[in-house]
């Protein structure tokens, strides 16, 4: 019995202490048309823009990323990565994937020399309702969400008011990740009927789409050698980083290190 212990000491110890691989988890607002709910103005064609963007992937490139995740589907894969080789390759060449991908990924992987793209989202995840609070006739408790969205919601209107720089530093900080998924997914589970799950429902269908992303992540091949830099959407970055933390296979680096 003893040496059964011993072995699974050794066992959970050598998982504890083994290398892990260093992720970047980088959180931000979509840059080209979104049908979010709650989208952040921005011109992607504006040179102002466009020049702050880029003094951001420049400090996403000081992370030295050796593959970059985006919000892409992983069956445009080889199309994502045509489209990001011909970028390296020619200047004036209009890039297929525009906002973040072109402005943070394909920048910050050009300083960096990534050589690779992958696409980690899911979109096979029937689409949920996160207006049902507003929907859902007789509700046991119908002024939790709208109370607590209601604050939410002029709390992220005071964003306009910031640079993009300090955007993406609000975006990034624990608790307006956190924030995101409430008020994405947690915050349904107050809108039910006497006895029925509505809202939990359908904040589990959000919940299954960030797992899979979190699975196409895993698919990714890597080495412990790799460092990536993962782009999404905030929420979808909250959730990410919720399971990276538990995680035996990745070690979250700060995101604030590297936007100063």
């Amino acid at each position: 019995m003893k040496s059964i212990l011993l072995a699974l000491g050794l066992l959970i110890s050598g998982h504890l202490f083994a290398q892990k691989i260093e992720v970047l988890n980088f959180a931000t607002f979509h840059m080209s048309y979104t049908p979010d709910a709650h989208a952040v103005k921005f011109d992607q064609k504006d040179n102002k823009s466009k020049q702050e963007t880029f003094e951001i992937a420049k400090m996403l490139a000081e992370f030295k990323p050796t593959v970059i995740c985006v919000e892409v589907l992983p069956g445009k894969n080889d199309e994502l990565n045509i489209d990001y080789n011909n970028f390296l390759k020619d200047n004036n060449y209009k890039v297929k994937f525009g906002g973040e991908i072109a402005l943070l990924a394909y920048e910050a992987g050009k300083l960096a020399g990534v050589k690779r793209i992958y696409g980690i989202d899911e979109q096979e995840t029937a689409a949920y309702n996160y207006n049902i609070g507003r929907e859902l006739e007789n509700q046991v408790d119908s002024l939790t969400s709208k109370h607590y969205t209601e604050s939410l919601l002029k709390e992220f209107a005071q964003l306009e008011k910031l640079s993009i720089l300090n955007k993406l530093k609000f975006f990034n900080k624990k608790e307006s990740l956190e924030n995101f998924i409430n008020i994405n997914a947690d915050i349904l589970t107050y809108n039910s009927t006497q006895g029925n799950f509505e809202g939990a429902d359908e904040a589990s269908k959000f919940y299954r789409r960030n797992l899979r992303m979190f699975s196409n992540l895993n698919q990714v091949p890597l080495t412990k050698e790799d460092r990536v830099l993962v782009i999404l959407g905030a929420t979808h970055t909250a959730f990410l980083t919720e399971f990276m933390k538990r995680s035996p296979k990745y070690e979250l680096k700060d995101v604030a290190e590297y936007l100063k």
